[in-house]
């Protein structure tokens, strides 16, 4: 999105998933990105971010961004994570910010903060 501000406070989904959109609409790219070339993909990027915290500790993992390398790769890893996602969301028409609020809607009922404040049980 040239010439725009893209910080998280300022972006919408919408717009994301135009840049996307647009980004494989370029390439003609569309004719691949079916549901299930989609999915694989955002697997294996999924899997290439969590290599980067493989075998490290759980604060030593928060800990990662503290190396300016290190983050950028993370950065990337999740970058091409959620452009998976958007353009998941894109090929399935499925509007991303509604389904996450209906599944928020979900989750506050089955784990109510209440019951659940401070705990993790499976």
């Amino acid at each position: 999105m040239p010439d725009a501000v893209t910080t998280d406070a300022v972006t919408t989904v919408g717009a994301l998933k135009e840049a996307v959109w647009r980004f494989a609409d370029e390439r003609s790219w569309h004719r691949f990105h079916s549901p299930k070339n989609l999915v694989m993909g955002l697997a294996v990027e999924t899997a290439e971010l969590m290599e980067h915290f493989l075998w490290v500790e759980c604060e030593a993992s928060r800990a990662l961004v503290d190396d300016p390398a290190q983050r950028a790769e993370i950065a990337d890893e999740l970058a091409d994570v959620a452009c998976h996602l958007l353009n998941l969301s894109n090929s399935l028409n499925i509007d991303l910010s509604d389904a996450v609020a209906a599944k928020l809607v979900k989750n506050a009922q089955k784990y109510p903060a209440e019951k659940y404040r401070g705990k993790y049980e499976a």
